[in-house]
């Protein structure tokens, strides 16, 4: 079975790198990534990634709640799952 899984991920720019994003993760039955892409948000963090995904990708459907962690060098960062509607 060919089962994939889909996990965005947002940031927020603590070291001011001026490059404010949200990643689409898409990995395989096996969890390795098979896919990536990225677009552009106005805002860090998971606001500025709901609604950049909701214009960029309207049948982008986030399935759970954005989950926080923290980088090696510091940086905030949250995951959350996500499905393609119809």
């Amino acid at each position: 079975m060919n089962t994939r899984t889909m996990l965005l991920t947002c940031y927020a720019d603590t070291h001011n790198y001026g490059w404010h994003h949200v990643d689409l993760f898409t990995h395989d039955s096996t969890g390795r990534e098979v896919n990536w892409v990225h677009w552009t948000v106005d805002e860090d963090g998971p606001a500025g990634a709901d609604e950049a995904t909701a214009r960029v990708e309207p049948t982008l459907r986030r399935t759970t709640e954005w989950r926080h962690g923290v980088s090696a060098d510091g940086s905030d960062y949250w995951t959350a799952q996500a499905v393609w509607d119809g």
